[in-house]
C-alpha cells in the first residue's frame, strides 16, 4: 500500500516532483538552446568559449531527456548534476562579465545578445533543479 499524497506530509507529493522534472528540464533545454544559438552564432570561433558553449548545449539537451527518464530511485542525483551544471554555467557567464581579464581571455557584456536570458535561465534552473533533488532526497520509496 502506498503512502497518501498530502501538501503537509512528510513525502513530496508525485505532482509536485512531476512538475519541478518538467520545469527542470525546460530549463535545462533553454540553456542548452541558448548556448547553441550563441555558438552557431559566432561563438565558436572563440577559442575555449566556443567548444565550452557547444559542450554545454549538448550537456543542457541531454541532462533535460535524463531528467524526464531516470528513476525514480536515482532522480536526487540527476537533479544534483543539472543544478550544479546551471550554477557552473551562471559561474561562467559572471566571471566572464566581471573579471578584467574575462574568462579564458573572453570578456562579455550584459549587453550582448541573450546575456540576460541565460541569466535568468540559468538562475531559476539552480532554483529548481536544486528544490527537486532536494525533495526527492526526502522523499522515500
Amino acid at each position: 500500500m502506498t503512502t497518501p499524497i498530502t501538501t503537509t506530509g512528510r513525502r513530496p507529493a508525485t505532482g509536485v516532483l512531476w512538475a519541478l522534472r518538467i520545469l527542470g528540464a525546460a530549463l535545462l533545454a533553454a540553456m542548452g538552446w541558448i548556448h547553441l544559438d550563441l555558438w552557431l552564432d559566432g561563438y565558436r570561433t572563440i577559442d575555449v568559449i566556443g567548444p565550452a558553449f557547444l559542450l554545454n548545449a549538448i550537456a543542457g539537451f541531454g541532462l533535460a531527456v535524463l531528467l524526464l527518464v531516470t528513476p525514480r530511485p536515482l532522480l536526487r542525483w540527476v537533479a544534483a548534476l543539472g543544478a550544479l551544471t546551471a550554477l557552473g554555467t551562471l559561474g561562467g557567464l559572471l566571471l566572464a562579465t566581471n573579471l578584467p581579464s574575462g574568462l579564458f581571455g573572453f570578456r562579455e557584456s550584459t549587453a550582448a545578445d541573450l546575456w540576460w536570458e541565460s541569466f535568468w535561465v540559468e538562475v531559476a534552473a539552480a532554483v529548481v533543479l536544486g528544490a527537486l533533488a532536494a525533495l526527492a532526497a526526502r522523499r522515500r520509496d
